[in-house]
């Protein structure tokens, strides 16, 4: 490990804006019934229900980026909507640093980044907790349909922690994964808010912020550069019962997206 990612690693220990549990926290590893589809067993961590109170200045709605990478929407969001609270989650300890470390120099009083796998989302947020998701540049997980952070799967447990009429937006620079989502949606009843396969081409409007158009990731700056179109699809998660995984035309798809697309790609962006 090189010596600026352990500087990173031992600055973010005193990021107070910055949560970093331990697996073992939220991982319940008795023998037992209660494990997942995926055979995760998970017990709720201190912060659940009550990241308000413990975390930010004043109880505000809250917005999750996953997948935040360096938290590139989490901080622009949160200046361009100070009446709402805001919340990156990755894995990668080096990426979340530079947010929260732009965070704690300006003093946010709305932004927080929490170090964990999207798969233990439930045991950090309570039902209704959240008002809002963004998944920006997502994996798109073409081998296996329940990492894809759209599935089935994952939507049952974004639906566990979002109010009733919480919008999940995708922002992706994939096809695939763009096409998948919006099949999942149409298969489910999901109400559509917004969709383009061509986010630059479009009118900037009241369901296509600002933001959308201003604020690049790393990885979408790399994929411009290379001449992809950049997705946007937002929709309402309300659904009752399980949902149904859509048919969905894979290898066709695949052959859209490209073998040069996927291989850009830097593993566990998830």
């Amino acid at each position: 490990m090189g010596h600026d990612k352990l500087r990173k690693f031992r600055e973010n220990e005193t990021f107070r804006c910055l949560l970093q549990p331990d697996s073992s926290e939220v991982l319940d590893r008795e023998k037992g019934e209660g494990a997942g589809k995926d055979g995760l067993k998970l017990k709720d961590h201190p912060i659940k229900g009550h990241w308000n109170e413990k975390m930010f200045s004043k109880p505000q709605p809250i917005v999750l980026e996953l997948g935040c990478g360096k938290g590139e929407y989490t901080i622009d969001l949160s200046h361009r909507i100070p009446e709402r609270n805001y919340i990156g989650v990755d894995i990668k300890g080096a990426r979340l640093w530079k947010g929260a470390k732009e965070a704690e120099q300006d003093n946010l009083p709305n932004v927080a980044f929490l170090r964990t796998r999207v798969e233990f989302i439930e045991s950090f947020f309570a039902p209704g907790e959240v008002s809002e998701i963004w998944l920006t540049f997502s994996d798109p997980q073409v081998k296996s349909e329940n990492c894809r952070l759209t599935s089935p799967l994952f939507l049952e447990r974004f639906r566990n922690i979002l109010r009733p009429g919480g919008v999940v937006h995708l922002k992706t620079d994939s096809m695939f994964l763009h096409q998948y989502t919006k099949a999942i949606a149409l298969q489910n009843g999901l109400k559509i808010l917004a969709c383009t396969e061509d986010l630059y081409a479009t009118e900037r409007s009241e369901t296509f912020c600002d933001a959308l158009f201003e604020v690049q990731t790393y990885y979408e700056k790399k994929f411009l550069e290379q001449g992809y179109k950049i997705t946007y699809l937002s929709f309402v998660i309300d659904r009752e019962g399980k949902y149904i995984y859509p048919e969905f035309d894979k290898d066709y798809w695949l052959e859209i997206e490209g073998p040069t697309k996927i291989t850009l790609r830097a593993p566990s962006r998830a």
